[in-house]
């Protein structure tokens, strides 16, 4: 059975959204000199990092380098709609760092589209509205990082008060508000801001951006889309990448058309980034104008709060942009109804949107720590001494210290005693990571703090000493360490640039 089926389960949602009527800047010219205001290319590159809001996963359409005369009446021009009027605030998860979470909605409602627009966009004519799209983006609290999840609209849950179904079942039911309510349910993320955009409005963003580069390791077909694409790098408008967003075609289906979906979301922000739409104020305002008709949001959504995130993204590149997708256990959960669904994988889930819930990366990786000096064995100054007894051991280890190209400052000598157990690496206050950096190449070797040495190294061989291992010989032992156990349950993340064509 087709996710359209899932929304049918449920009376068609009886919300209604107030829309702004746009009006056209009237004064987009500084006061002072009474020419626009533009900023320069590099500042209209840092400040795009909040750019476009789609039918795929954006936060915000919005252009801070502008003047405030443009955001206002961007502001003025989207739809507004009280998304969380009559949500319990004692049943919803609470916003415990200070980031900010959207919920973005793409809306496969065609009930205001006439035939010939169904047909050209091919998205057919199937009554009512569902959440043909389903995202969540979070905005860190330091407001340097964007991680975006996506949510397949087959998922299994449960819907509050209408019991389990597909997870974009919820807008047939109950609108945006129980979309908020059963997305919180099942993530226990907040929702801080809702975002809408239908067919028509997204087609127009991509044509607004005079369209985009998409790129597919392997050719898709699908008729009922009227998409034929061949392996490799494709330029498209807007009607050709809404069918490249929403196909399903392929062998993951879902999953796959989610990996297309943030692909096409990456390119809208590059091209945006790098074209000259944000910095010609007549060609910005044709571009909001025919976009920005179709996009609903939450009425805290405001143009104080647009203008206040996009002074704190000023700084946002691609990289800074993570994306990801619900991990899924089961990819043909059949349903007591008797259709297909999908089942996440609770808990890898849980881990994911835990990691969101408290701003924590999602790319697997740990925060870098400060940056530290790279050891060498260049530079280092070692002596060596004798604590075994062993007649040319010093010798030995001397002239293999500076084949590694340690610097030896004088030839091995004898130890204070003969006794040594356990070969030592001794160090100077200060100096520990070089003494380990030695040690490691000293098999069963110990680090020994010196106060009398200052950044010389001491080498004092015990009865334990084997073998050297040059730097070569460590790199290889160490080039490819054991993944993780947890690695394998990671969901897979990349980030904008890495989805960016070429």
């Amino acid at each position: 059975m087709s996710d359209d089926n899932a929304g049918r389960h449920g009376p068609k949602g009886e919300f209604r959204r107030d829309r702004s009527e746009p009006v056209a800047p009237e004064n987009t010219r500084s006061p002072r000199s009474g020419r626009f205001t533009v900023p320069s290319a590099s500042a209209r590159r840092r400040r795009s990092g909040l750019l476009v809001m789609s039918a795929l996963s954006v936060l915000v359409l919005l252009a801070s380098g502008t003047s405030w005369a443009i955001t206002g009446w961007m502001s003025s021009s989207l739809n507004r709609f009280d998304v969380f009027a009559g949500l319990d605030e004692e049943d919803r998860p609470e916003n415990e760092t200070g980031g900010l979470t959207f919920l973005v909605i793409g809306s496969d409602s065609r009930d205001e589209m006439n035939r010939e627009d169904q047909n050209a966009l091919s998205v057919g004519s199937t009554p009512g509205q569902r959440s043909d799209t389903i995202m969540l983006v979070r905005l860190n609290h330091d407001r340097d990082r964007i991680t975006v999840v996506g949510i397949p609209r087959d998922l299994w849950v449960e819907v509050p008060g209408q019991g389990e179904d597909k997870i974009n079942a919820a807008y047939a039911y109950g609108g945006p508000q129980l979309t908020v309510r059963t997305v919180e349910s099942v993530t226990g993320v907040r929702i801080d801001h809702y975002v809408e955009v239908d067919f028509s409005g997204f087609v127009d963003v991509v044509d607004a951006l005079d369209g985009i580069e998409v790129c597919l390791p392997e050719p898709i077909q699908d008729p009922k889309a009227h998409l034929d694409m061949a392996a490799g790098t494709h330029e498209v408008d807007g009607t050709e990448a809404l069918a490249f967003a929403r196909t399903r075609a392929t062998a993951r289906g879902d999953l796959d058309r989610i990996d297309r979906q943030q692909q096409v979301l990456s390119a809208m922000l590059d091209k945006a980034m790098s074209s000259e739409t944000l910095s010609d104020p007549s060609r910005l305002t044709a571009f909001l104008d025919t976009s920005l008709s179709s996009v609903t949001v939450d009425e805290g959504l405001d143009t104080g709060t647009i203008n206040q995130l996009a002074y704190q993204m000023r700084d946002m590149d691609l990289g800074a942009v993570a994306f990801t997708q619900v991990p899924i256990a089961d990819m043909e959960h059949w349903t007591p109804r008797g259709d297909v669904a999908l089942l996440w994988d609770e808990p890898a889930a849980r881990d994911l949107f835990a990691d969101i819930q408290a701003d924590r990366p999602i790319t697997g990786e740990e925060p870098e720590p400060e940056a530290e000096e790279e050891l060498s064995p260049e530079g280092l100054r070692v002596r060596v001494f004798n604590g075994t007894g062993t007649p040319g051991l010093g010798a030995q280890l001397d002239g293999q210290l500076s084949g590694a190209g340690f610097e030896v400052t004088d030839p091995a000598d004898n130890w204070s005693t003969r006794t040594v157990a356990r070969s030592q690496v001794r160090f100077g206050p200060g100096n520990e990571a070089a003494a380990q950096y030695l040690a490691d190449m000293i098999p069963e070797s110990e680090t020994v703090e010196d106060d009398t040495l200052d950044d010389d190294l001491q080498v004092v061989i015990g009865f334990n000493f084997t073998t050297f291992d040059p730097p070569e010989r460590q790199a290889e032992v160490t080039e490819a360490p054991e993944p993780a156990e947890t690695a394998a349950d990671a969901p897979a993340t990349s980030t904008a640039q890495d989805n960016i064509c070429g």
